[in-house]
């Protein structure tokens, strides 16, 4: 029998992983080449030469503003090491069923709410990263619903359960690239249509089924393929959807393990490992300055913690 190349698809091993990021000094030259990718620019007055100081920060010799490393990020202000969070943000985005905030705290030796919350700003990060960017070129496109199993009606239509579009964004040869996983609050023509423009760019391929809201796609602005698939098991072994239909059946399999305390806040993840995404941690336009703070009140810190098993 052939081999699932989704599941037998290479990863980051845990030993490559500690060997890439298991000092401090490891973990704070990948954040400063992933901050300052040339050369230092002071925040300040966007000038570049500089010199470090005994404390760990640097100062501007234009300005003298002096800044810290992780100044500005999700890392500011944390009593936590770099290789604490770098191990959780690999934790999160190796495990293919996810990962709760109790066993999160057993494997990385903090408290629960410690670990609750470090969870909650990775992932708050990771969604406002994605919020603002779009998708482009060969699309695969699908309807989903988030929900878990109740008496009465199933599928479309079925109450207590969040709709939401499955996208994969893939290239000429078909290998996904990235995926997006958008809320919307119904499959409509004028809701679909909301979301191409934020979501899709103009002159991209979209490839779809034959559900009537995607005829938001037929426009001059897209190239639309769509296909009746009907219903049962030959639905969804279409291999025009061959990578849609992955994240978003696995997405339905495991919602309880993944819903944020925002439901909009749906993670994306494409099927199987990851290579480990560190610039989701620096802070994006547009961030709330209370998720960056370590220590003290912060977002998280407003939001009961849930029973997390």
């Amino acid at each position: 029998m052939a081999r699932n190349p989704i599941q037998f698809q290479p990863g980051l091993s845990l030993p490559a992983f500690l060997k890439q990021y298991g000092t401090e000094e490891q973990c704070r030259a990948a954040l400063y080449r992933l901050r300052w990718p040339k050369e230092f620019v002071c925040p300040d007055c966007g000038n570049t030469p500089c010199c470090q100081l005994s404390r760990g920060l640097y100062q501007c010799h234009h300005c003298h503003h002096q800044t810290s490393l992780t100044a500005g990020t999700i890392f500011h202000g944390t009593h936590l090491p770099l290789t604490t969070w770098f191990l959780a943000i690999y934790l999160l985005t190796q495990r293919k069923n996810g990962l709760s905030a109790l066993q999160l705290s057993r494997e990385l030796g903090v408290t629960y709410n410690t670990a609750w919350k470090l969870k909650h700003k990775l992932l708050q990060v990771m969604h406002e990263r994605n919020q603002g960017e779009t998708l482009t070129g060969r699309i695969e496109i699908d309807d989903a619903y988030l929900g878990g199993e109740r008496p009465g009606k199933r599928g479309r239509g079925a109450e207590h359960k969040f709709p939401f579009v499955a996208a994969v964004q893939t290239d000429e040869e078909g290998h996904p690239q990235r995926v997006q996983l958008r809320r919307v609050s119904g499959f409509t023509l004028t809701e679909i249509r909301r979301y191409a423009q934020q979501a899709i760019a103009p002159g991209s391929q979209v490839i779809s089924d034959g559900l009537g809201c995607f005829r938001a796609f037929d426009t001059p602005d897209y190239a639309h393929e769509r296909h009746i698939t009907g219903g049962g098991r030959a639905s969804v072994e279409n291999p025009e959807f061959n990578w849609v239909n992955n994240p978003a059946g696995q997405r339905q399999e495991r919602h309880h393990w993944h819903l944020p305390c925002h439901p909009r806040a749906a993670r994306p993840s494409l099927p199987g490992r990851v290579r480990i995404p560190l610039q989701q941690a620096l802070r994006p336009q547009g961030h709330d300055p209370a998720l960056s703070r370590g220590g003290g009140k912060n977002a998280a810190d407003a939001v009961p913690v849930p029973e997390d098993g």
